[in-house]
């Protein structure tokens, strides 16, 4: 159970943390202004459940196969690298952009099908299979879900209350801060366990 705990609990951060200014709030967002909320959080629930099952299954798959202080070192190094995408930041191209707005039917479906297909190959699918090669499969698959439903609702809700985006900046930096905190802490506890 405390496995279970600690997968759910760091997925969950790390998750939450790599979304805050990811594309998937901005898309969040612009899905809010035509759709009710609702509908729009079932839609990004639906498509992130699916593509972080796919995640961890490949993470878990992976983490079975090969030796754990390897995994560990690359897992780090991954993390370093989601730290510096993050820096370099995440934009809606004007095409997704046009689909978020164009929309016409249901809105779950216009919803879920758009975050699915932005999800695919995004550092946070990259990091949900980092994750399950070192933590349980099914607290990684929770915990990173929630962590990225929580962080597009949060999107929804505060552009909404404020009528503008969040700090990009701030949230930039910190995002790319934790991201480097937990590559340094793999790769140091990898060389260890390597020597």
């Amino acid at each position: 159970m405390d496995g279970f705990l600690v997968a759910t609990a760091v997925s969950f951060a790390v998750i939450f943390v790599a979304e805050l200014g990811d594309k998937s709030q901005l898309m969040a967002l612009t899905f809010a202004t035509r759709f009710k909320t609702l509908p729009v959080l079932i839609g990004i629930t639906v498509a992130t459940a699916v593509v972080h099952l796919v995640s961890v299954g490949i993470g878990y798959g992976l983490g079975a196969t090969l030796p754990t202080d390897w995994i560990s070192l690359v897992a780090g190094l991954a993390f370093l690298a989601f730290g510096a995408w993050t820096l370099r930041g995440d934009k809606l191209t004007d095409d997704e952009k046009n689909k978020a707005e164009r929309s016409t039917g249901s809105a779950i479906l216009a919803v879920g099908g758009a975050f699915f297909l932005a999800e695919l190959g995004d550092k946070t699918m990259l990091a949900t299979i980092t994750l399950a090669t070192s933590y349980g499969w099914f607290g990684t698959w929770l915990g990173s879900t929630v962590g990225m439903v929580a962080a597009d609702a949060l999107a929804i809700l505060v552009g909404r209350l404020l009528g503008r985006h969040l700090p990009e900046k701030v949230i930039k930096y910190g995002a790319a801060a934790l991201f480097a905190i937990f590559g340094v802490w793999l790769v140091v506890e990898a060389l260890t366990e390597l020597t």
